[in-house]
């Protein structure tokens, strides 16, 4: 089958993390049986912060950080030239916050004069598993209107405002996705959007135009990955409903089958963590979530290793048994 798997941040790194197993390249008796014919990840660009930021402004380049995030996750070797492209200098005039793997990017970008020419070289080099396309090659930012109706602007502020998003907007608007992307859409068996920040993470891929046209088009499976935790500063107290809700709405149409759920409880002592940031467990509200048009599937998902995270292997399984149904 051919797998498009759609996000940002570390979300859709772990997604990757499990899938890329399934891949016929490379398959052995060491790996799962082979399911996966094609896996492309498209990486939303609005980043604005940390290394990715610095660089975006001082170069005038894509934010490189979460697709490098991708290319350690579908990487072969995960060893040394991995750890090198995730290697962050601690020291340096100008160095110090940086990771390699952006720098490499970034250098790249500006020797080829082409971001996606320079994300598929870098791709090459750590041999990886699957294919990368950044959602849009135009330069786009966030803004936000808030509850009260006024406009914040930038990834960074929106991640840290205390009222209530009513909606997210690109700057410009008229961004266009890749054709391969496009390409691969049309022609995938699976879907997967999330998981990741609801408003700045996997919304941005949704405004680009003719992604959510081409999602709503295709007949492979659509999955939504809801967030095991709520965000503070962008999904606070909302439930499976209010994201499954907020996708639906920014993208301007149905687009999932089905919404993925962790039905595994949280430990009290993360709990406690997760509460002190005004962070909580996302509420499985079913018959909301039903009344939508989208089916729950509930299933033990959840890692805890000092922060909660979605179980790679056991995603990967439970996301192509949802595609072999098909039909």
């Amino acid at each position: 089958m051919k797998v498009v798997a759609i996000g940002g941040g570390t979300g859709l790194s772990v997604v990757l993390r499990g899938l890329k197993h399934y891949l016929s390249v490379g398959a052995s008796p060491s790996r799962p049986a082979a399911k996966i014919s094609r896996l492309t990840a498209v990486v939303t660009v609005t980043d604005e912060g940390g290394s990715s930021g610095r660089l975006r402004r001082e170069f005038r380049i894509l934010p490189p950080g979460d697709i490098r995030n991708c290319m350690v996750a579908l990487a072969e070797d995960e060893k040394l030239l991995t750890q090198l492209f995730n290697y962050r200098f601690s020291s340096g005039r100008g160095l110090r916050g940086h990771s390699f793997g952006n720098l490499f990017l970034a250098a790249l970008t500006h020797l080829t004069s082409d971001f996606a020419k320079a994300v598929r070289v870098s791709s090459e080099v750590l041999a990886i598993r699957g294919e990368i396309f950044p959602s849009t090659l135009s330069d786009v930012r966030l803004k936000a209107e808030q509850s009260n109706g006024n406009m914040i602007y930038g990834e960074s502020r929106i991640t840290r405002t205390q009222l209530p998003i009513k909606r997210v907007y690109l700057v410009p608007d008229r961004c266009r996705p890749l054709p391969e992307t496009l390409a691969a859409l049309k022609e995938a068996d699976l879907i997967a959007i999330g998981p990741g920040s609801l408003y700045t993470s996997l919304t941005p891929n949704l405004l680009v135009r003719g992604i959510p046209e081409e999602i709503a088009h295709s007949k492979a499976r659509k999955v939504y990955i809801c967030n095991l935790m709520t965000q503070p500063g962008e999904s606070r107290g909302f439930s499976a409903a209010d994201h499954v809700r907020a996708l639906h709405e920014h993208a301007g149409r149905k687009l999932f089958d089905f919404v993925i759920l962790n039905r595994q409880p949280v430990s009290s002592s993360l709990r406690k963590r997760y509460a002190a940031d005004r962070s909580e467990p996302v509420l499985n509200d079913l018959d909301k979530v039903r009344a939508l048009g989208v089916t729950p599937v509930l299933a033990n998902l959840l890692v805890e290793d000092h922060v909660v995270r979605h179980d790679p292997p056991r995603l990967a399984r439970l996301l192509l048994g949802l595609a072999a149904k098909q039909g």
